[in-house]
């Protein structure tokens, strides 16, 4: 610890073990009372030569580092000092400058955590002589001195040397018995006066650090709300992100939406055609009803020479089509055998018939063993197209499209020939036929198939056997 005797000479500082001065109370007595010790003071420098510190430098460095210390963690602050960091900064310089003194020259751990705190502040008086730079000719000398002896840059020595020199000293006080006592009450008063300015001063000082630290807390506190901000501005671009592309998906789901309309509204155009389609074939069955009926009445009337009656030749009629298939089948061809060949003649002549007839199923019972496919379907098409001329019958005949087709299609006038599509069978297309001519019009079906004879009588239609039709056409 240092201590200062009281004398004109210099002594010199004792060790960390010297007896002069300890924690429990130093007999270091304070430059700033009235018959203060030396001006100057000789530092050791842990085991180099002695760093020699006026009383303003010493005053100066304690001081400073009073007020630094609490920026320290505890674990780096000395054991005997850690009882003083509760004080203020200028009460802490004060009780505690003997301890600092002492820690400043032997602890050199104690001294480099100060060192790394003062640099950590935006002082450039303090840059300047961290980094070896120009100290400006205004600030104070005992604080450049201080401030090197705490920051120990390169040529600090030195520094300190020159900041001493232009340090004033105090002027050395009269003898006491040379002092006239008025003048030694005004010296006191001036003494003690002194002592005040330089506890303002310090306390000043204390208030200046004070507010840089404040405003270095005011500077981290806006790095942090700068940060924040940086932070919100990237969420407020992810939530603008995420805006975007619900927004696209809300475009994309409106664009899928559209096309389902699109596809509904051609779904609705394709229902109402195919209603129109509907209505259109209804029409068209109306009108072969009632052109089937007219000619129906107006037959009859001329075949039988009919006096105007109650009845009606279309009540007649009415009765025929309402009658079941095996009625009509028996009453409309006058009780005649299917394989009777005048049942035929009497079928065809009736009121605007339509003859539909299976194909393969006839040419292959008449001529399936003589002829090939392609010469059968063309005799049966001339066949049919003599029948077509003697009557007023529609034909249509309909081969199974499934077999290789040869040769060009046959034609004959009043003769529709149909070949089934792919994947379908000439019974069906028969049974179609049959099925979308109105009640009450003469269906003929030609076939041996009992399954057709069977599908079509429920349609209203009348079977005939095939080797019927053949023995009509060999009469032609």
């Amino acid at each position: 610890m240092l201590s200062g005797q009281e004398s004109g000479d210099e002594a010199p500082e004792p060790t960390a073990s010297g007896d002069g001065a300890g924690a429990d109370g130093g007999s270091e007595e304070d430059p700033s009372e009235p018959g203060a010790g030396p001006s100057d003071s000789a530092v050791p420098d842990g085991g180099g030569p002695a760093v020699f510190l006026t009383e303003p430098v010493r005053r100066r460095a304690v001081e400073i580092a009073a007020v630094a210390m609490p920026g320290l963690g505890p674990g780096k602050v000395p054991a005997r000092l850690r009882r003083f960091l509760k004080f203020n900064p200028v009460k802490r310089a004060k009780l505690a400058k003997s301890e600092l003194v002492f820690a400043l020259a032997s602890d050199a751990a104690f001294r480099e955590g100060l060192a790394e705190v003062l640099t950590a502040t935006d002082s450039s008086l303090i840059a300047a002589i961290a980094t070896g730079g120009e100290v400006s000719p205004m600030a104070d000398p005992a604080e450049v001195a201080a401030l090197a002896y705490l920051l120990r840059p390169e040529g600090w020595r030195e520094l300190i040397a020159t900041a001493s020199q232009a340090v004033p000293e105090a002027p050395e006080a009269p003898a006491a018995e040379a002092v006239p006592e008025g003048d030694s009450k005004r010296l006191a008063a001036l003494e003690k006066e002194n002592g005040k300015l330089r506890g303002a001063l310090a306390e000043q000082r204390a208030a200046a650090a004070a507010l840089q630290e404040e405003l270095r807390r005011a500077r981290r506190e806006l790095k942090d709300a700068e940060d924040r901000a940086a932070k919100a501005a990237g969420d407020l671009a992810a939530d603008r992100g995420r805006l975007k592309h619900l927004d696209t998906e809300r475009r994309s789901e409106r664009r899928r939406l559209e096309s389902e309309v699109e596809s509904l509204k051609a779904q609705v155009e394709r229902v109402r055609k195919a209603d129109r389609e509907h209505e259109r074939l209804m029409s068209a069955r109306l009108w072969l009803l009632m052109e089937t009926l007219s000619g129906t009445a107006t037959g009859l009337r001329r075949e039988l020479g009919l006096e105007p009656v109650v009845e009606r030749p279309a009540d007649y009629i009415a009765d025929e089509l309402c009658a079941e298939p095996e009625e009509r089948t028996a009453e409309g061809s006058r009780g005649l055998e299917q394989t009777d060949p005048q049942r035929l003649d009497h079928l065809l002549s009736l009121p605007n018939p339509h003859l539909i007839v299976d194909g393969y199923n006839v040419t292959i019972s008449a001529w399936g063993e003589t002829l090939t496919l392609e010469q059968q379907r063309n005799r049966l098409v001339q066949g049919l197209g003599a029948v077509a001329a003697q009557t007023n019958a529609e034909i249509t005949v309909v081969f199974d499209g499934a077999d290789a087709i040869f040769g060009t299609k046959p034609n004959a006038r009043g003769v529709r020939v149909l070949f089934s599509a792919k994947g379908q069978i000439a019974d069906d297309v028969v049974v179609e036929l049959a099925r979308v001519e109105p009640e009450g019009r003469p269906v003929i079906v030609v076939s041996s198939d009992q399954e057709v004879a069977m599908r079509v009588r429920r349609e209203g239609a009348y079977p005939v056997p095939s080797p019927l039709l053949v023995r009509w056409l060999q009469r032609i």
